[in-house]
């Protein structure tokens, strides 16, 4: 989709209702569901995070969306993919600037250039004991993407009409911090398998935007 077109008809989103927990659980497994329905979220006294759904156009002026690859560590969201964000530390005003922040370290997008549109349904991460607070965002030129290399693996550009494509809607068999070769439901966009918490926040960034364009 043309940027300009995509910006003017994404304005719609601040009208909006968040399609919340139910579209999130689309694109989550059975266990995970089953599973944060027992927990005492508040009991874990969790971290918390923002991250930052950043659309712009690219040179061709067709809408994309950033996502990166996470570096292999040793943690729970090694070589995964998901989107630019991070924690939030105390200098930060909110949890919005959280997400602008980290935006700017991880992918080198000026956080005074990003207009932010919506705030979508924060969500409990069990195996890192986060809320995840994502927010949708705008830049209107193409941006020099600079990966973090302490923290990013690679960039991952992904075409809008890709993300919104029905196609590319899978289920893969995966190991996972709860279950061994279970399968899950997923996303496939630029050659990765994009599962668990990042899945279930696309699944509700893809149910608004159907709404909005």
């Amino acid at each position: 989709m043309n940027f300009t077109e995509f910006k003017y008809k994404v304005s719609n989103l601040k009208n909006l209702d968040l399609p919340g927990v139910e579209a999130q659980h689309k694109l989550a497994p059975l266990l995970r569901i089953q599973e944060l329905a027992k927990l005492n979220i508040n009991a874990k006294k969790p971290n918390r995070a923002g991250v930052m759904a950043l659309f712009y156009p690219n040179k061709k002026e067709i809408t994309n969306l950033v996502l990166i690859l996470r570096k292999t560590y040793k943690g729970v969201h090694s070589n995964q993919v998901g989107f630019p964000g991070g924690r939030v530390e105390n200098f930060d005003k909110n949890l919005k600037h959280t997400a602008l922040r980290e935006t700017e370290e991880e992918v080198g997008v000026p956080k005074t250039e990003v207009e932010v549109i919506k705030k979508l349904t924060k969500l409990y991460i069990p195996p890192s004991n986060f809320w995840v607070h994502p927010y949708v965002g705008l830049i209107n030129r193409t941006p020099n993407l600079i990966p973090q290399l302490s923290e990013v693996e690679k960039i991952l550009e992904v075409d809008l009409e890709d993300f919104l494509d029905e196609k590319n809607l899978i289920s893969q068999e995966l190991s996972t911090s709860y279950a061994k070769n279970i399968q899950v439901p997923a996303f496939s966009l630029n050659g990765h398998v994009v599962w668990g918490a990042t899945a279930m926040m696309l699944s509700e960034l893809k149910d608004l935007l159907k709404l909005a364009l």
